[in-house]
């Protein structure tokens, strides 16, 4: 996906742009389906709707589909808690983007600098103006990483005790972190807002507590959990099990509060209360979820919301406005009031491709292609052990498994789905588009 990265990570990606703009595969200027973004919702949309033409007999030629995305590589990113929590090596979560786009499907690698949707066109950062029948933006969000004083200089430092999993550069520093400490203090935080996946921030905590408590250490580290959120989760059932958790292992929970500062040299780290306050909090290690929010070239776009977000419809997942109806979004980017997940996506890239589809056969949308704000949160609490969190608007649970388990008790099976199932279906066919989340391999069919 398209992300403000660290300066670690925009340095190992010069290194490599000359290789990459140098190989980029299209110079075409018109496509009837752009997509902006070849993260998880960008590839599983285009292949979608290529799949979706080609089974209904309408076959698109080949390079009537373009992705448009500069980066050399794809992350799985829920994998990184995986590397955190010393389960994975981070290799197996990143190939390169070439090696997923499909040969019909053309592989723009550039940048997008500005929206025209009154042309129905973008410009590049090259230079370049492409134009399009329909548009998908699925281009991420951007993890603010400087809006933390002291947090890019710590997490370049090894010997700084502060890591984080929400990048492919630093999620194996968690593990070297949570290893390597046999006492003192152990603080984990989550920003208030939007962030993806609300429930890594403590998933990695659960992991180091079990970690900590199955190597003897548990008695010597102190773990908190320091949160801008008023609760340990946004849905009540999930959130209620969780405080339970929490108060039965003795894991401080302290609501309300941002991190602002971090002071590598004395090992403190500055928070702001609710009311405005600050505290300062002596630790050994401190493992961040940095702030998120839109990325700045959609922000600045005509096609956002007044936050910044891609303003679509929450059911039809196509734009508010209806000069604007040859446009859709979907995941981290979109205005969607739901989690930003990968499992939100399992769900809207169907929706979405019918509707797009449709429109594109018919003049108009489909009628009952509908997204009920369906997401999912595999909440790791512990080595062989997780809570998964199914909801969809309204924070309204909506389970799987909810006559044969129940979701509001950690499980070993879940557990499974998450560190094995879940990787290889997401390799081997969500980036395909021919994974659906709860139905599998299925593809929804809609009335």
């Amino acid at each position: 996906m398209l992300t403000n990265l660290s300066a670690a990570s925009r340095v190992v990606r010069s290194l490599h742009s000359s290789t990459r703009l140098a190989s980029s595969l299209s110079t075409k200027d018109t496509y009837k389906v752009l997509v902006i973004g070849g993260g998880t919702g960008g590839l599983s949309v285009a292949n979608q709707v290529y799949n979706r033409f080609k089974a209904a007999g309408k076959s698109l030629n080949s390079s009537d589909v373009a992705i448009i995305d500069d980066a050399e590589y794809h992350f799985y990113q829920p994998g990184w808690t995986l590397v955190g929590a010393g389960l994975r090596p981070k290799t197996d979560f990143r190939r390169p983007l070439q090696s997923l786009v499909p040969p019909y499907v053309d592989l723009v690698q550039d940048q997008v600098n500005s929206f025209s949707p009154d042309t129905s066109s973008i410009t590049t950062a090259s230079g370049r103006t492409i134009n399009y029948e329909t548009l998908v933006v699925a281009a991420g969000l951007q993890i603010n990483w400087n809006a933390i004083q002291g947090l890019s200089q710590a997490l370049a430092n090894p010997t700084s005790g502060v890591s984080s999993i929400y990048s492919y550069h630093t999620c194996d520093k968690a593990w070297d972190d949570i290893e390597s400490l046999r006492s003192g203090n152990a603080i984990f935080t989550q920003p208030a807002g939007v962030i993806k996946c609300a429930g890594a921030p403590q998933k990695i905590m659960w992991m180091a507590w079990d970690r900590y408590r199955t190597t003897g250490r548990g008695d010597n580290i102190k773990v908190d959990f320091y949160s801008g959120m008023p609760t340990m989760f946004a849905v009540k059932k999930y959130s209620d099990a969780l405080e339970a958790l929490r108060v039965k292992r003795g894991v401080g929970g302290h609501f309300q509060h941002n991190l602002e500062s971090i002071n590598t040299q004395d090992h403190t780290a500055t928070f702001k209360a609710v009311d405005g306050s600050t505290i300062t909090k002596d630790y050994t290690l401190l493992h961040v979820t940095p702030p998120m929010g839109p990325l700045d070239f959609i922000k600045a776009s005509p096609i956002a919301d007044g936050a910044g977000w891609v303003q679509v419809d929450q059911a039809t997942l196509q734009h508010v406005k209806p000069e604007y109806s040859n446009i859709f979004s979907l995941g981290d980017c979109s205005s969607l009031p739901t989690s930003k997940t990968a499992a939100a996506i399992t769900a809207q890239a169907p929706v979405l491709t019918e509707n797009l589809v449709s429109l594109m056969t018919s003049g108009k949308i489909s009628p009952h292609a509908r997204y009920d704000g369906y997401t999912s949160c595999p909440l790791l609490t512990g080595y062989g052990e997780l809570m998964l969190a199914e909801f969809k608007y309204g924070l309204e649970p909506k389970e799987t498994f909810s006559g044969l388990l129940d979701q509001g008790q950690s499980q070993k099976l879940f557990y499974y789905l998450k560190k094995d199932l879940f990787p290889s279906a997401y390799w081997n066919f969500m980036v395909k588009g021919k994974w659906y989340g709860t139905k599998g391999l299925s593809r929804p069919t809609f009335p």
